[in-house]
């Protein structure tokens, strides 16, 4: 699976065309089809076949949450993520109970719907063309967090509570990369796999580094500042 083709559904044309370029600045995505009610999305679901839908949910005619009903109800074989400024629990669960793969509330970042992307993006490829899978393949798909666990321990403060502006998911995604190489990486390195920027990048690996999730060597080169090397023990 090279591409995933994408349905964008919400009524207020300045925002899907703001969601739709948001969506192609991901690598691996492509918008196939755009509407503004859940009328036409149904429809373009049954027509177009997309792998994802990214719906709204207060919309004229017929809003999202009928739609996402009368999507399971017809067992169509679709992805939803809503993007919405629904924020009341009632309607958060009655979407979470429907099986959305993530609730983006309004107004959102692009980092936020990127991490969103990218995600799916991984769990679709570790399930493409899977018929059967163990135990530990399914817990790696829906415990995305896992690795933190291991690391830290599952009394470590960082699994119940982040300071404020850090994201969990791109706080794993660093720790993962981390965990990749036994010879340690840069912040540049860390931002350049994962996505974001260097300050960011730099931020979330001090943070695991005062935490004593990884380490830090400082590696002299011969002109200019030193890098920082940072890696798990």
């Amino acid at each position: 699976m090279d591409t995933i083709n994408v349905l964008l559904v919400e009524d207020d044309p300045m925002v899907r065309e703001v969601n739709r370029q948001f969506i192609e600045r991901v690598d691996g995505f492509k918008v196939v089809g755009m509407c503004s009610n859940g009328i036409q999305g149904y429809n373009q679901i049954v027509e177009l076949k997309p792998h994802l839908v990214i719906m709204d949910i207060f919309m004229p005619e017929q809003d999202g949450l009928i739609t996402l009903r009368k999507i399971r109800n017809a067992n169509l074989p679709v992805d939803v993520i809503t993007v919405t400024a629904a924020n009341d629990m009632q309607t958060i669960q009655q979407i979470l109970h429907l099986g959305v793969y993530d609730y983006i509330m309004k107004p959102f970042t692009f980092e936020r719907i990127q991490q969103t992307l990218l995600n799916y993006f991984n769990f679709k490829l570790k399930t493409f063309g899977l018929q059967d899978i163990t135990q530990k393949e399914l817990d790696e798909m829906i415990h995305p967090y896992r690795e933190l666990e291991e690391v830290a321990g599952n009394e470590s403060p960082i699994l119940t509570e982040l300071p404020k502006g850090f994201n969990r998911t791109t706080l794993d995604k660093v720790l993962h990369f981390v965990k990749l190489s036994k010879e340690g990486v840069s912040a540049d390195e860390v931002a350049a796999a994962i996505g974001v920027a260097r300050v960011t990048a730099r931020r979330y690996l001090d943070f695991l580094e005062k935490q004593s999730f990884i380490h830090v060597d400082v590696h002299y080169g011969g002109v200019g500042r030193p890098i920082n090397h940072y890696f798990v023990k």
